[in-house]
């Protein structure tokens, strides 16, 4: 384990799993084609502030966590998915399937799921 990630028990400073979130956050921020501005603002903060999440440098509060989540339409769990580096690796389809089910849940449209779920039966026959 990286000593980065230890820290005293109370110690604010950002650790791997902090990291690990922002980089998430500026991956799903980039694939929502969102400046840092344009996040920032829906979530209350500078971008400066933004950008210091997805670096690192400083941590997201979980209590940001929902509304950040909102603002990208993703679920919350995919800021940690893949975060334990002591899980067991996923398989490539294991991760297609995980990267499935995130398009799926972010599919509002009945008439898209349709659409969607006969491409799949179609690739699948």
């Amino acid at each position: 384990m990286n000593t980065s990630s230890k820290k005293t028990p109370g110690s604010r400073s950002p650790n791997d799993i902090d990291r690990h979130v922002g980089k998430k956050l500026r991956k799903l921020r980039l694939n929502a084609g969102l400046t840092l501005q344009d996040l920032a603002e829906q979530i209350g903060v500078s971008h400066q502030q933004l950008q210091k999440y997805e670096t690192g440098a400083n941590r997201l509060s979980v209590g940001m966590l929902p509304g950040v989540a909102e603002a990208l339409d993703a679920e919350i769990m995919e800021f940690f998915e893949d975060a334990d580096p002591t899980s067991r690796k996923k398989s490539k389809v294991e991760q297609l399937r995980s990267e499935c089910e995130i398009w799926l849940r972010r599919t509002k449209s009945e008439e898209s799921l349709r659409g969607m779920l006969r491409v799949l039966k179609a690739l699948g026959s």
